[in-house]
């Protein structure tokens, strides 16, 4: 059941982050997804949930939402001086959206 329940998630995810950058296929979408799936999944972590919940949840549905193929080809897109800039606030907006979640919790 949970492997089931982990292709749901992971559905959802990747169907939230097709429909973000569809409506705006830009880094500035890349960079909302990536930081709102920290967030998820520092709530996730932060949560007392059940192991299957958190690869479900966690794995599943931040593993798709979240991509690092996509931030990939955007840092090789931006090119070296933008691309630089663009890791350095994706580093520093997801890492920040993991510790409000840990203060949420």
């Amino acid at each position: 059941m949970t492997a089931v329940l982990f292709a749901v998630g992971a559905a959802l995810g990747a169907s939230g982050r097709y429909a973000l950058g569809f409506m705006e296929k830009s880094w500035q979408s890349l960079l909302l997804v990536n930081t709102i799936g920290s967030l998820v999944l520092g709530l996730v972590f932060e949560a007392d949930l059940s192991t299957d919940v958190e690869l479900v949840l966690g794995v599943g549905l931040c593993g798709s939402l979240t991509t690092f193929s996509s931030f990939a080809d955007e840092l090789h897109r931006l090119g070296p001086r933008w691309g630089t800039a663009y890791a350095a606030l994706t580093v520093l907006l997801c890492s920040s959206a993991i510790a409000l979640a840990t203060l949420l919790l």
